[in-house]
């Protein structure tokens, strides 16, 4: 991807962090049908491996399994906080009005060696690693053993794990980096005037002035 070094965020901690926070990644194959891609909801195993693995399970009705036991290598791009920046916040369009509109945007993209998995001990595994990811801080977590036994039997059937030997990644953390003190302070400002839900981004880029 495009990658100044001024958003360049290499910390193989903080990429790993992001993908538990924001764990739907786009699942990228090149193979006999061409270009396909797919949200799929991912697991990050930071110990297996020296950059880690993910996991994950595709429906055996997405074609896209079969592409996986073609392809050598995937994609996975995992997409952080994101938020429009408007130029109005900038304290620099007072002072010579040279801005423009802008994006700010957290992402992860990690490249790996795909291998189909059929095992019926890897796929509960991965069902409920996934849900105890997802479920495990309610007041009353939903377990795979919740539901009847021969109906999880029947619905494992119905899928195929995918995991994903992590070789490569990228991280890139766009946070108005490439702004004066003042334009990102009123970044800063701007979002959180936007509502609660800009406050992601409007945090991130105050850590980013503080550091």
């Amino acid at each position: 991807m495009y990658l100044p070094p001024a958003f360049r965020e290499d910390r193989l901690e903080l990429q790993h962090e992001l993908i538990r926070a924001h764990p739907l990644g786009l699942l990228i194959t090149a193979g006999p049908r061409g270009l396909l891609a797919n949200p799929v909801p991912m697991l990050i195993y930071p110990d297996e491996g020296e950059l880690g693995t993910l996991r994950a399970h595709i429906s055996r009705a997405n074609q896209q399994w079969e592409e996986v036991a073609t392809v050598g290598e995937c994609l996975v791009v995992f997409q952080g906080p994101q938020d429009y920046i408007s130029p109005s916040w900038y304290a620099s369009k007072q002072e010579t009005g040279k801005v423009v509109p802008t994006w700010n945007y957290c992402t992860v993209h990690i490249w790996g060696r795909p291998q189909l998995v059929e095992d019926a001990g890897w796929l509960r595994r991965q069902l409920e690693d996934l849900t105890q990811a997802q479920e495990g801080a309610r007041p009353r977590p939903w377990r795979v053993d919740d539901a009847p036994e021969s109906y999880i039997a029947g619905q494992m059937k119905g899928i195929v794990g995918v995991e994903i030997a992590i070789t490569r990644r990228e991280g890139k953390w766009k946070l108005s980096q490439n702004r004066s003190q003042a334009d990102r302070s009123g970044v800063v400002m701007g979002l959180r005037q936007e509502g609660d839900s800009h406050e992601p981004m409007a945090a991130l880029v105050a850590e980013q002035l503080n550091s």
